[in-house]
């Protein structure tokens, strides 16, 4: 199902105008229109899920091995120096366009630090709690 309010439904689809570097039946992977380095890529699915939730199993496993697929040719093409796959669910968590998608980001020496974060402590009781609260 598509959402036609949906801009990555459209871009995924062909209904805009893309850089389009790959595709097949499920995805689309487009080039960034504002990208954080050179080459920074999307992959898109053509169908609409919001977010990692939705997104069926059986896409969900094709998801990796494509990111993997792209990563190992646009670091061979770019010569780039690292690689960051990212995928971000919520608001809070960066999402700013609700269609499921990873971010492709050849990463190069010297470029900008893009995914920083600080680190947090935990009391040992405190990770033993939220182990204990995650244990499958």
């Amino acid at each position: 199902m598509k959402d036609s309010d949906c801009i990555f439904c459209k871009l995924a689809n062909g209904d805009i105008p893309t850089n389009v570097i790959y595709e097949d039946d499920d995805f689309t992977v487009i080039l960034d229109a504002s990208p954080a380095t050179k080459g920074h890529a999307l992959i898109l699915p053509k169908e609409h899920y919001a977010n990692i939730y939705e997104l069926p199993d059986d896409l969900a496993a094709k998801v990796m091995p494509l990111a993997k697929k792209l990563a190992s040719h646009m670091t061979e093409v770019l010569h780039c120096d690292g690689f960051n796959i990212v995928q971000n669910n919520g608001e809070v968590a960066g999402q700013t366009v609700f269609h499921f998608h990873v971010h492709l980001i050849p990463r190069y020496k010297n470029g900008p630090d893009i995914l920083g974060w600080s680190h947090e402590s935990f009391t040992d009781e405190e990770i033993a709690a939220i182990r204990g609260s995650l244990k499958m």
